[in-house]
């Protein structure tokens, strides 16, 4: 220890001091802090969104964080995954531990838990029914299905957010009083049907944008504000636009007024298979697709080589070979893991 060490003021860690600002909020006040310093959220997937949900809740005193990612950080995730450096792209770590590293010297006082997994109906429940809210970082929509039919089936509630180009989504989940996701879309989009960030691009404002306002939803939820409209909303802000449309509770909601979970009870999600005496992975989605070729070729191109001989799409990114079908399997190569086969999958293709 050098002589400024040995030398230093402790520092004052208590709620009193950490949170004063933000105690003197009428919306929150002390015994709203409190509730926060006895909360646990669950953050799916820690790539942009999440980074910055993720550290607006440590400051904020929520009091257990768990965070849940398959994958490790990349160089070109600094550009709007905040919590990640250089030195953490060369070690490789996790992008779960790099983030609770970080957090743990932000807020030394609050639980953080990093849990490096493919989120996966085996998995998914456990998670959240030990939460009491669930924030919705992920890059795909059928993960954001299965989280959804989770915290219907627990009631949960969970913030929707997306982020493309330089625009953004965000949808309080409230199942108990409130519509579900499946409510708004009867089923995800089409496989490999929507532009990705990989892709398309994202502008990093938007990240943080969009992140500040799921946190926000989160805090009421947690402090016990009901909401009188559900509506999702929807922000351009390269353009400056906003508009809010309202989502209505589905009568035939098959997940929240029937209480069938198709994406829990894995009869939706894609499949994988590690194919025998390759270093492959095989991708399929739950139902065939038709595929144009030639429009996703145009959009991966973008990202890397791309080359179409009438039939399948050959795709190379990140040490990988992709072989895209047009019914949508995907063959991942230079790979063994299925974890890193569907990650791969949902960055390029989404679904």
């Amino acid at each position: 220890m050098n002589a400024f060490d040995a030398n230093r003021d402790p520092i004052d860690l208590t709620p009193e001091t950490r949170y004063a600002r933000q105690v003197v909020l009428p919306e929150i006040g002390a015994s709203g802090q409190r509730k926060l310093l006895g909360s646990s959220v669950l953050i799916i997937g820690c790539g942009a969104l999440g980074c910055i949900q993720a550290e607006l809740l440590a400051r904020a005193g929520v009091g257990k964080l768990v965070i849940a990612d398959r994958d490790v950080p990349t160089i070109h995730n600094l550009q709007r995954q905040f919590l990640f450096d250089e030195d953490d792209v060369a070690a490789k770590l996790p992008k779960a531990v790099a983030a609770a590293r970080k957090l743990k010297k932000i807020n030394s006082t609050i639980n953080i838990e990093e849990i490096v997994m493919d989120i996966t109906p085996d998995n998914i429940e456990g998670l959240v029914k030990a939460s009491d809210v669930i924030l919705d970082g992920t890059d795909n929509f059928e993960t954001r299905f299965l989280i959804n039919d989770a915290a219907v089936k627990y009631g949960k509630p969970w913030i929707y957010g997306g982020v493309q180009g330089t625009m953004g989504m965000v949808l309080p989940v409230c199942p108990v009083s409130g519509p579900c996701l499946l409510c708004l879309l009867s089923e995800p989009p089409p496989h490999a049907s929507l532009p990705t960030c990989d892709t398309h691009g994202v502008l990093n404002t938007i990240v943080a944008w969009i992140a500040s306002l799921q946190v926000t939803e989160a805090f009421k939820l947690l402090l016990g504000y009901n909401f009188p409209v559900y509506s999702m909303n929807v922000f351009d802000l390269w353009k400056g636009t906003f508009r809010s449309v309202p989502v209505k509770r589905d009568g035939n909601c098959p997940t929240c007024v029937q209480r069938h979970f198709e994406y829990l009870e894995a009869d939706a999600g894609s499949r994988t298979l590690i194919l025998c005496g390759r270093n492959a992975v095989q991708v399929s989605p739950a139902l065939p697709q038709n595929l144009s070729l030639d429009v996703v070729g145009e959009r991966l191109s973008r990202a890397g080589p791309v080359s179409i001989n009438g039939r399948v799409i050959e795709f190379q990114t990140e040490g990988h070979r992709m072989i895209i079908f047009p019914d949508g399997r995907v063959i991942v190569g230079e790979t063994k893991d299925p974890a890193i086969a569907r990650s791969l999958v949902a960055k390029y293709l989404g679904n």
